[in-house]
């Protein structure tokens, strides 16, 4: 069965964000028509400036907390990419509530107005800290630990929900466990800044990164084309063997904070030479943190024929020329 783009209508919430924009640049450039639900709480509306004014684009500034703005933004769509959500670890240990009552409650919002909307497939970010304490490396699907922050156990709700609206509501879904997402658009201001454009930036501006800990934890980085394909192969799949279950979204690599590190100051020191001596700094662990992540992507290729195309290096290079262009100072 080929989906008929140009009369499919994709929600994807979050997608003033730094995943959400791209998704929706992307499936804009594949003729969907796609509407985005974001409160801007963390989102940009730069971030949606290349394509806001596109006839198959339509912005609903609302919250996932409120029912009604739900119900209001899934009308006509078939397929729902819930990208929105209240990231980073320690924003969840400083305020667990609002943490929960976004990544939850408004998940919960978010099942039961696709559910209502008879929408025929909910694909969710969800995340590599479902698997907690777990010591076991690479990370398979089913092997998970004790959650470690309260940030890892709302995604891990998330998963128990879709569980329960797929098994009592025949509602399609499908999760995404995200493993550290890098690329354009991500923002590297704020307190809860992820660490690649936080590393860009300070390196741009000749400062020192600072790292948590010895710099040997190790992350399975993600470049943003790896997870848009992972999106559109779930969205799109005709395997009934592929739906209602969660997917590791990852390269399948590891590599430490020290090897990420000297990957940036490689790739930014072709445009400032002096980038290539800059000191690295390193500080205590970090509360909630787990020392070494790699997933597993047997699953994902084998249901979906999913086939990530950049590894951490490749997507660097890229990523570090848009920093470069877009950030610098």
């Amino acid at each position: 069965m080929m989906i008929d783009n140009e009369n499919t209508t994709i929600l994807i919430t979050g997608g003033a964000g730094f995943i959400g924009s791209n998704l929706c640049e992307y499936f804009i450039g594949k003729n969907y028509k796609v509407v985005c639900l974001d409160n801007f709480a963390t989102g940009h509306r730069h971030n949606l400036s290349a394509f806001v004014d596109h006839k198959n684009f339509t912005l609903i500034e609302g919250d996932i907390r409120n029912l009604q703005d739900c119900k209001k933004a899934v009308p006509g769509a078939t397929y729902v990419l819930h990208q929105a959500a209240l990231g980073s670890v320690p924003r969840s240990i400083n305020d667990p509530i609002t943490t929960n009552d976004v990544n939850v409650s408004g998940f919960l919002n978010m099942l039961v107005a696709a559910r209502d909307e008879k929408v025929k497939r909910f694909v969710y970010a969800a995340s590599s800290s479902t698997y907690g304490d777990s010591k076991g490396l690479p990370k398979v699907e089913d092997v998970i630990g004790n959650p470690l922050s309260p940030y890892a156990i709302t995604k891990y709700v998330n998963e128990l929900y879709a569980n329960i609206f797929s098994s009592s509501y025949g509602l399609e879904t499908i999760g995404l466990r995200y493993f550290n997402v890098f690329g354009r658009k991500q923002d590297p201001n704020g307190a809860y800044a992820a660490v690649i454009p936080k590393f860009v930036m300070q390196l741009m501006n000749n400062e020192s990164p600072v790292i948590n800990g010895d710099g040997n934890f190790s992350r399975d980085f993600t470049y943003i084309d790896n997870v848009i394909q992972m999106n559109e192969r779930a969205m799109t799949s005709q395997n009934p063997d592929a739906i209602n279950t969660v997917y590791n979204t990852a390269y399948g690599d590891r590599n430490t904070l020290n090897d990420l590190v000297g990957y940036l100051k490689e790739y930014l020191s072709e445009f400032d030479a002096k980038i290539a001596a800059i000191e690295i700094v390193y500080g205590p662990n970090r509360a909630g943190d787990i020392p070494h992540s790699l997933a597993s992507i047997d699953k994902a290729k084998e249901l979906l024929g999913y086939d990530p195309q950049f590894s951490i290096k490749e997507g660097l290079k890229e990523a570090v020329g848009w920093y470069w262009n877009n950030l610098k100072n």
